[in-house]
């Protein structure tokens, strides 16, 4: 039953992705060549709505699937790390046109050719876990 949870949560996520054309190819460019402002005003939504649901569950007693208590643990103020991913992870936005969630929705959609950034996507998570150890963090 709770797979079934899991499979409509990502319908749902699917079909928001696609209305609001956030897995367009050209709204991604866009949004890198400052053109358009609706790229930023999804992420910014986003922003905003992640920032009120972390403030409730910091605040609350939020459980997650499993029934554990969810918590924050306090991290060391070091942005080195933060920005050397934030380069990696936007220009591999920029290039393929797609960030990590929407690829899926991409490949529903019958783009079979977003599979080669998918399994670059995951050849560089496998990476990042071989030499994770050595990065700063």
């Amino acid at each position: 039953m709770r797979l079934l949870k899991y499979l409509l949560i990502g319908i749902l996520f699917g079909i928001v992705m696609t209305k609001s054309e956030a897995i367009s190819w050209f709204r991604i460019q866009e949004m890198f060549r400052f053109q358009s402002f609706h790229m930023y005003g999804i992420i910014g939504t986003a922003v905003i709505l992640g920032a009120i649901v972390h403030i409730f569950i910091k605040k609350g007693q939020f459980r997650n699937s499993e029934g554990n208590r969810i918590f924050f643990k306090d991290r060391p103020k070091t942005y080195k790390a933060a920005l050397i991913g934030g380069i990696f992870f936007g220009l591999g936005w920029a290039i393929t046109g797609a960030c990590p969630g929407p690829l899926y929705v991409l490949l529903g959609h019958g783009y079979w050719t977003i599979l080669i950034v998918i399994v670059s996507a995951l050849l560089g998570a496998l990476l990042y876990g071989v030499v994770h150890k050595k990065l700063p963090h």
